[in-house]
């Protein structure tokens, strides 16, 4: 059953870090563009990163290039984001999606099929 979970949320202090992990079945881990997308309170939910599933090309959003970043454990299933440097406007619940439709640009999530249940990332000043 194609499925992705993600953990590693919490609450952090302006200028800390955090990782967040979405463990995903074999199948979408070995097949799919996986996307980290978050939604703040009363607002569209964004893309922030992308990564193919080879693993060579990571896309991400202008608003956390520098800070995050994303990898994949192929022998886990596991991918991450690694956040730095966190502000205020980097709170919400972040979501890991598998993408199914090539032919949309990858931070459109019309692209992706399959969603985890997100995790709450909440940044304080």
């Amino acid at each position: 059953q194609a499925q992705l979970v993600e953990s590693g949320g919490g609450s952090v202090q302006a200028g800390g870090s955090l990782r967040l992990s979405c463990v995903a079945s074999a199948e979408l881990a070995s097949t799919r563009y996986i996307a980290w997308f978050r939604q703040a309170p009363g607002k569209a939910r964004e893309a922030v990163a992308s990564k193919a599933p080879g693993g060579l090309i990571t896309y991400y959003a202008d608003s956390v290039k520098g800070r995050f970043t994303m990898s994949r454990d192929k022998d886990k299933n596991t991918l991450y984001l690694d956040m730095t440097n966190l502000r205020p406007e980097d709170t919400g619940m972040y979501y890991c999606a598998a993408r199914d439709n090539l032919d949309i640009m990858w931070y459109d999530e019309a692209a992706y099929y399959v969603w985890g249940q997100g995790t709450q990332v909440t940044v304080s000043s």
